[in-house]
């Protein structure tokens, strides 16, 4: 099983990004996938989640009307659109696949997301 994040990086206040979650070794059509992130000194926090053929999504307060979480099933792939990022917005993100009904979770490594002047 591997998930690989991609596409953080540097960028500006209000600026955007796009994060991706590469996934495989497992059925990924069947799995809920979030995003969470963790700063500095703050514990892990959930920000985005889409259910397995992506028909629900969930956010937290903190990012709605900014990011926007997708996926392509034909791509095994799960995104995070982010945009008008804030200094906030700093930490390293993760992806998450769960399978409830099996009691099966697998994380990625993360990927730095910088927001700075």
């Amino acid at each position: 099983v591997q998930l690989v994040e991609s596409g953080g990086g540097l960028v500006q206040p209000g600026g955007s990004l796009r994060l991706s979650c590469a996934a495989s070794g497992f059925t990924f059509s069947s799995y809920v996938m979030s995003w969470h992130r963790q700063a500095p000194g703050k514990e892990r926090e959930l920000v985005a989640v889409i259910g397995s053929y992506g028909a629900s999504t969930n956010y937290a307060d903190s990012v709605k009307g900014r990011f926007t979480i997708s996926r392509d099933n034909g791509k095994n792939t799960v995104y995070l659109q982010m945009n008008s990022l804030k200094a906030e917005d700093t930490a390293v993100y993760y992806c998450k696949a769960s399978l409830r009904s099996e009691n099966k979770a697998y994380w990625g490594q993360g990927t730095q997301v910088t927001v700075s002047s």
